[in-house]
């Protein structure tokens, strides 16, 4: 079965399971609402269905009341959609993507911290490999023929 990526809207009942663990429909339109974003109970709970077909989500039920929780992990989830982001926007161009992401708002001293133990990680992990051709061009200008034209 393949990944599935989650929709804008859908991301937005995830990160509020995420943060809760599970919710009612009711809290997670709260929720929702609390963000400046107001939906109908009705578009919730048909959004909440949609992501549970996916199996992005499950419910436990209680009488009437269904308590929703998400059967994704975060981590994983933000990997496929910065991947897709990656591939689709930048054309799998890591560099570019990395310095546009770098150039889009200051870093905490954390951040940077952070980002240096991946860099040392990464460097250790491709130690012996030998190197991507052209690595700082997108994946479509370095696959195309000599004389190919853009």
């Amino acid at each position: 079965m393949p990944e599935v990526v989650p929709t804008e809207r859908e991301l937005q009942a995830l990160k509020v399971l995420w943060q809760l663990g599970q919710a009612t429909v009711r809290e997670i339109c709260d929720a929702i609402g609390e963000q400046g974003d107001r939906l109908a109970y009705t578009t919730v709970l048909s959004l909440l269905q949609v992501m549970e077909q996916k199996g992005l989500v499950g419910h436990t039920a209680a009488g009437k009341v269904y308590t929703y929780f998400p059967r994704v992990r975060r981590e994983s989830t933000f990997r496929r959609l910065a991947k897709g982001f990656l591939e689709t926007v930048f054309d799998g161009a890591m560099e570019e993507y990395v310095m546009r992401a770098l150039e889009s708002r200051p870093l905490s001293a954390n951040e940077i911290s952070r980002l240096e133990q991946m860099i040392a990680a990464a460097k250790t992990q491709t130690r012996g490999s030998p190197p991507e051709p052209n690595a700082n061009e997108p994946r479509a200008r370095r696959n195309r023929k000599q004389g190919d034209k853009p």
